[in-house]
């Protein structure tokens, strides 16, 4: 089921010089179509942006009297000849990243003696990558000048015409060129008086979709959270998605939204991803993402997530394989503070997620979690390479108001910043993991006042950094959080820190009294292996070894199937 048009009728032309396919759309000079994607023979084409990126000189209208992260620009300062009067002017966008948001900003007027761009809409948020001595990084897509590599595209919507350059060897008149129509392949729709009940999709492929994003939007707040499905469905029940494949999208893959109960998406791949896999939204409930490959995300929205869940309770998103994102893995939870939250006894195990963020965005979680958030569990997940640009490339992120959440039996290894960071939590438990080869810290926690975290039962292995970080050292007292049973080692044979305390230091200010410094005797954790050698003292401060191999889509055969609805 696609959601684009095969584009026909093409001829041999050229444009900068360059042999070049051209294709003449009415609809697009008409101003009724327009598209920021191409697939060629299956394979997603680029859009002209240049290697590498630009640094914002400076702010013209940034206040010093306001929060430089709620000011919202509609220009900047630019550097020598970054940005010109290019063709089109109009259709060309700035991809300006900050922090864990990306811009897409339409050129309006570029003022090449002053070197000032301005935009037709303003930013989401502040133009900073951290401090607001340091402007954001950015990029420009669509410029018909840039056209000059094979496979780029451009497409020239005041004429109309579509200019495709071949990739080496590659005759186009003989090829498949799709652009996508459609903001949405399939819909599934019901009333809160008349359930959409008992339909199943199972075997089949969903391609070519495109939002096209409202005239005054530069990007969400978080997540993309505007971005919607490819597959949508809303007030439905006892609803599936099976064995299917969602690719070559400009959106999430698929959307549970509104009024959905008991929905299953299984054993489905998703990938080549305007934004990201799956999304749970507001107003739902025990939704089941299971067994799903998702990967390749963040194609057009950079802070796509591979699953998210807004305000609701009891899904269960297990046994997937979760990778090559911008952002963060999973996320669950969509209130920063300690109010009530709907997202409670949510179940993220068995997943194995990794190589996020690709240093390009900051502040994100292979599994980040916001809430107060009874009776979930995060448990038997494989988190790793989860690689920031400025900040906060981490592993498992309980952030803001998350509580009540249980953290047990997961190994998280070669994360920027650090495996855990408990962040403005309480009553957050990390029990019985395995926390290794984390750059900055394998524990970071906040220390806001009252009780925090318990971290117990866990062995810590490292070459670098500290065991436990600097951020909440000032405030690590018994009654914030409590350390005990766990087993650290560095192999460097430096100190094992906690903050700016030595183990001994640790020990008298009442932490890890029962903990042990030892080598957990790894098999090959280089590579890897984290399973137990013979003799390991991790048996020594009660640690409970799993089978990590269980991790990702179990085969359709290993799975419950389900259960028929009424009249099936």
């Amino acid at each position: 089921m696609s959601g684009g048009r095969r584009l026909e009728g093409g001829r041999w032309g050229e444009v900068n010089g360059r042999k070049a396919w051209v294709v003449d759309i009415p609809e697009v000079k008409e101003g009724q179509w327009r598209f920021r994607q191409l697939f060629v023979n299956g394979q997603r084409r680029p859009r002209l942006p240049k290697e590498g990126e630009y640094r914002i000189e400076s702010l013209p209208d940034f206040d010093k009297k306001v929060d430089p992260w709620d000011q919202n620009f509609r220009r900047f300062v630019f550097s020598g000849t970054d940005i010109q009067r290019w063709h089109n002017l109009r259709d060309v966008e700035v991809m300006a990243l900050v922090r864990w948001r990306d811009n897409r900003l339409p050129i309006q007027e570029v003022d090449v003696a002053d070197r000032i761009v301005t935009f037709d809409r303003k930013t989401m948020g502040g133009l900073f990558e951290l401090y607001v001595s340091h402007p954001s990084t950015y990029w420009v897509e669509n410029v018909l000048e840039a056209l000059d590599a094979p496979s780029q595209w451009y497409l020239d919507r005041p004429l109309g015409r579509l200019y495709c350059l071949p990739a080496s060897g590659e005759d186009l008149a003989a090829a498949e060129i799709i652009a996508p129509r459609l903001a949405q392949v399939l819909r599934v729709v019901g009333r809160g008086d008349a359930m959409v009940k008992h339909l199943h999709f199972e075997g089949i492929t969903f391609a070519h979709s495109e939002w096209q994003p409202p005239a005054n939007w530069a990007g969400s707040s978080q997540a993309a959270i505007d971005v919607p499905g490819a597959v949508f469905l809303a007030h439905a029940n006892q609803c599936s998605l099976s064995q299917s494949v969602i690719e070559h999208v400009g959106n999430y893959g698929v959307e549970v939204g509104e009024g959905c109960t008991d929905v299953a998406i299984t054993h489905c791949r998703m990938t080549d991803l305007g934004g990201g896999g799956a999304k749970v939204g507001h107003g739902s409930a025990r939704t089941t993402v299971a067994d799903n490959e998702i990967g390749h995300g963040g194609r057009l929205f950079m802070s796509a997530v591979g699953v998210w869940v807004g305000h609701s309770p009891e899904n269960k998103i297990v046994h997937n394989h979760i990778h090559d994102l911008h952002y963060t893995g999973v996320s669950v939870g969509w209130q920063w503070d300690f109010e009530p939250s709907k997202a409670i006894g949510n179940l993220i195990e068995h997943n194995h997620i990794h190589d996020l963020g690709h240093g390009l965005l900051s502040d994100m979680g292979g599994i980040y979690t916001l809430g107060v958030s009874p009776g979930t569990r995060l448990r038997y997940n494989v988190v790793h390479d989860v690689n920031a640009r400025a900040y906060g490339g981490l592993g498992i992120y309980p952030d803001e108001g998350s509580s009540e959440i249980v953290i047990e039996k997961n190994l998280v290894f070669r994360c920027r910043d650090g495996a855990l960071f408990a962040h403005h939590n309480h009553n957050v438990t990390a029990e019985n993991s395995i926390f290794a080869f984390n750059r900055s810290a394998q524990i970071e926690r906040g220390g806001i006042g009252g009780f925090e975290l318990t971290c117990r039962r866990n062995l810590v292995y490292y070459q670098e950094g500290k065991a436990v970080g600097d951020y909440g050292s000032g405030n690590d007292g018994r009654d914030v959080c409590a350390f005990d049973h766990n087993l650290y080692w560095i192999t460097s044979g430096e100190p094992v820190l906690f903050g700016n305390k030595t183990f001994a230091q640790w020990q008298a200010a009442g932490q890890d009294k029962d903990s042990l410094i030892a080598d957990p005797l790894f098999v090959d954790p280089e590579h890897g292996n984290f399973t137990l050698r013979p003799g390991s003292p991790a048996a020594q401060i009660g640690f409970e070894p799993w089978q990590m191999s269980a991790v990702g889509p179990r085969p359709p055969s290993a799975t419950p199937k389900r259960n028929a609805g009424p009249g099936e």
